[in-house]
């Protein structure tokens, strides 16, 4: 022992070991003090944390983009988003809309500060746009999950106070539905002359499915409607469900059956994922698919349109087991008799209405809303001219004439002969 205590007693002497020691114990507690912090901040974080993640592929992206520009308005990093529309003057307005750039932000919010981290993937982008990869993270104090839904609550009425009173057309694009183009004026419904009663019809039945849906869950029928609209062309039937969408305050989704990239499986996704109080258009279903009874008989078996989409796959999309609730869809054909019957039965199409071309009553009434100054026997004589000299004119060529003399009755009047045909 007294060994033992000669030797500890010499090392505790020697300032080399005492040295040693000393930076073994340092770096030893420095190791402790990084572990423990460490450990102590995971443990921060997972207690008296929250984050919100939201990727570029969720709806609420753009809102949120919104809402932080409106937040984050003193934030000194910033990307520049470029749009241009036309004035009320006709010519083109450039407008700059600045976001938060990728990267960190900090803003105040309900009495938090709020860290906001943007982030972009340099290496993965969206096949179908061509944008990269995006998302945003909200990370806050507390363990209150109620900020994330005021902020994102705050942004859905953001943006749809910025697109209040007007029509977005919505386009397919891949499996989303993407805003084309800009929110548009809504077109009145009376802009669109139809023969008298038509419209009325048509927007009472359109309203009168909107206001019951218990009454289709009381009798377990499936929520949702659907309309032809057929006739030859240029007579209004797309115009008409615009200014439809316009009076109900709904968005048009845009799709064509001819995309060569449509399949049974996307078709149906995007049916279900459609945006609420949006009007489902679909033009010229004849040009998709024709008639079974008018293939060959030698060929009976193949009955599939110029892309993916097969006609049993549009049919289960319409009113399959898996088709979604609480829709309006529109279809358009210029050729009823092209049309497979299926297609067009109860249940897929629950009415059908034919819009044609001119009347005289829709004559004399376009006649007047073009010119509101001129006497009403002005319109009379017009709408009789016009027939006489042409037994079918469409609103669409009646339209293109009176542009021509856009301040001149009586030249409309005199020249009625002079329509295009």
């Amino acid at each position: 022992m007294s060994a033992v205590s000669q030797l500890l007693d010499g090392l505790k002497d020697n300032p080399y070991f005492g040295a040693g020691f000393g930076l073994v114990g340092v770096g030893t507690a420095l190791a402790l003090a990084r572990k423990g912090a460490q450990v102590g901040l995971m443990f921060f974080r997972r207690n008296y944390m929250m984050t919100l993640e939201v990727a570029s592929r969720d709806s609420s992206y753009g809102w949120l983009l919104r809402w932080l520009t409106e937040q984050g308005g003193h934030t000194q990093h910033l990307s520049v988003e470029t749009s241009h529309r036309a004035g009320e003057s006709g010519r083109a307005r450039t407008r700059f809309t600045f976001h938060p750039s990728p990267g960190n932000h900090v803003i105040w919010y309900g009495r938090k500060w709020i860290r906001v981290e943007r982030t972009r993937e340099k290496q993965m982008v969206d096949l179908h746009t061509g944008v990269p990869w995006e998302s945003v993270t909200f990370t806050a104090l507390g363990r209150d999950r109620q900020v994330f839904f005021n902020i994102l609550q705050e942004a859905r009425e953001l943006a749809l106070k910025q697109e209040e009173g007007r029509t977005v057309m919505y386009n397919a694009m891949g499996g989303d539905w993407r805003p084309f183009g800009f929110p548009r004026r809504p077109r009145p419904l009376n802009s669109v002359v139809l023969e008298s009663g038509v419209g009325e019809r048509i927007v009472d039945d359109v309203k009168e499915f909107i206001g019951t849906p218990k009454w289709y869950t009381d009798r377990g029928i499936p929520y949702r409607r659907g309309y032809l609209l057929y006739g030859p062309p240029g007579c209004g039937k797309s115009s008409f469900i615009t200014a439809l969408a316009g009076e109900l305050g709904y968005s048009i989704c845009l799709m064509s059956l001819s995309d060569r990239s449509l399949s049974d499986d996307r078709l149906n996704h995007l049916l279900s994922v459609a945006p609420q109080q949006s009007i489902i258009l679909l033009e010229d279903v004849d040009a998709a698919f024709p008639s079974r009874e008018l293939l060959p008989p030698e060929n009976p078996v193949a009955f599939q349109g110029m892309g993916r989409l097969t006609f049993s796959g549009l049919l289960n999309s319409l009113d399959g087991v898996a088709s979604s609730e609480a829709r309006i869809v529109f279809m358009t054909t210029n050729f009823i008799d092209r049309l497979d019957p299926a297609l067009i039965r109860p249940g897929r199409v629950d009415l059908k209405q034919y819009v044609g071309h001119c009347t005289h009553w829709q004559l004399s009434q376009m006649f007047r809303r073009f010119y509101p100054a001129a006497p009403s026997s002005e319109a009379q004589r017009f709408a009789s001219s016009a027939l006489t000299a042409r037994t079918e004119i469409s609103p669409a060529q009646v339209q293109g004439h009176f542009m021509l003399y856009k301040t001149d009755a009586l030249g409309a009047i005199c020249n009625v002969d002079q329509i295009n045909g």
